[in-house]
């Protein structure tokens, strides 16, 4: 059997889109049969500018073979990412000349990888599995009021509608996204296979100790760690809730974005003291960041199209034993209150609740092991990726009727 995997991150990038297409690739190493060949196309390591890691064009690892595209510079504006996508486009045709597959597998948070997976899986007459882990114009629509903007969503709405309707078999990374897909494409067949926990956050702090839930003795170490951008909207949460709780509470973000330096512009603005910003790292690095922490931050932006999403930042943080303070809303809420103890959650945005929710903790949940053994049993990444890998090789064998292009 010979596969295309398309994704736009891969280690040794950094994101969720990253670590989730390689357990993925591990997975089906294990599972396809002998004679079996996976070529894996992304890019050059691109997902922070600040972040510079190489990575060899072409390498082969046994049964997979990555081919990574070289992309201009760019920083994480919009104009940037349609000029980066252009260029992955390209080098993407250029690579697949006179090449044949079984399969083609595209995961997708922006649409546009999952609508090429779509055009290469329909040119060479294959099944195609689209992996959904955003709902992009969901989220470009509450993003960008700007006419200018607005006036690509028909655009993009026919290029969503090609993409799902080529697609045989779709994986929707969150419940939340059920209603959307399934009332405009009610006849595809759906799963639901979530992100999950990597085996090193499992093995790292299984054995965790109370000596793991400080930082210094003299406060509340509070770390958020991930995507500094426009969904995340930490400019607008971060800088007033340190300013409303004062030294006894100490914030620490870890990461980068296109909306970093308008959180070091607000809190300089607010001259707040008592939050640290350091670049992004690696996850053995991160590990260390987490170690030190006393409580585990999460926030998304007040915007409706979030209250679909579940991020995948929940799964890493419920392996860690420490108390998780989300701002977040709808699908993300309801999923962290039936299913990770030691989680206070706050609408985003709402400076003076989160603070209620830091002062109950430090009261309260501070120093606790929540250990979450039966979350994490159910959520570990590798039980995840084998009932995937489970439905992938189903569609592959026996794709839907309707899933060429009509």
């Amino acid at each position: 059997m010979k596969i295309l995997l398309l994704s736009f991150y891969y280690p040794p990038d950094l994101s969720a889109g990253s670590f989730r297409t390689v357990a993925l690739v591990r997975e089906l190493e294990k599972r396809l049969p002998k004679g079996s060949q996976i070529d894996v196309l992304t890019t050059q390591p691109n997902r922070y500018a600040s972040y510079s890691t190489k990575a060899p064009a072409d390498e082969i690892r046994g049964i997979v073979s990555i081919h990574r595209v070289k992309l201009p510079p760019h920083q994480s504006g919009m104009f940037d990412q349609a000029k980066a996508f252009g260029a992955f486009y390209l080098g993407a045709n250029r690579f697949l000349r006179g090449r044949h597959y079984d399969l083609v597998i595209a995961t997708t948070s922006r649409l546009m990888t999952g609508f090429l997976g779509a055009r290469i899986a329909t040119r060479i007459g294959c099944p195609f599995y689209l992996d959904v882990r955003d709902i992009f114009i969901d989220t470009l629509n509450d993003l960008f009021k700007r006419k200018a903007f607005r006036l690509l969503l028909p655009i993009l709405d026919r290029l969503e509608s090609y993409t799902i309707r080529r697609a045989d078999r779709i994986n929707l990374i969150s419940a939340g996204f059920v209603d959307y897909f399934s009332s405009k494409y009610a006849l595809k067949r759906y799963d639901q296979f979530t992100n999950g926990i990597d085996e090193e956050f499992l093995a790292k702090f299984e054995t965790a100790t109370d000596d793991d839930f400080a930082e210094s003795s003299s406060g509340l170490t509070v770390l958020y760690a991930g995507n500094i951008g426009a969904g995340q909207g930490l400019e607008h949460i971060i800088p007033p809730l340190a300013k409303a709780l004062g030294s006894e509470y100490h914030f620490v973000v870890v990461g980068d974005g296109g909306r970093r330096q308008a959180l070091q512009q607000h809190c300089e603005n607010l001259e707040v003291s008592n939050v640290r910003i350091e670049p992004a790292v690696s996850r053995t690095e991160l590990l260390e960041y987490y170690r030190r922490s006393d409580v585990l931050f999460l926030h998304l932006n007040d915007i409706p199209a979030f209250e679909k999403v579940l991020p995948s930042k929940i799964f890493e943080y419920a392996a860690l034993h420490k108390p998780i303070l989300a701002g977040v809303r709808g699908h993300a809420a309801e999923f962290l209150e039936q299913n990770v103890s030691g989680s206070w959650v706050f609408n985003p945005c709402d400076t003076a609740t989160a603070a209620e929710c830091l002062k109950e903790i430090a009261t309260e949940g501070g120093g606790q092991d929540y250990s979450r053994d039966e979350f994490c049993n159910i959520y570990r990444r590798s039980s995840i990726m084998e009932q995937w890998v489970d439905a992938i090789l189903d569609a592959s064998s026996s794709p839907e009727p309707d899933g060429k292009l009509i």
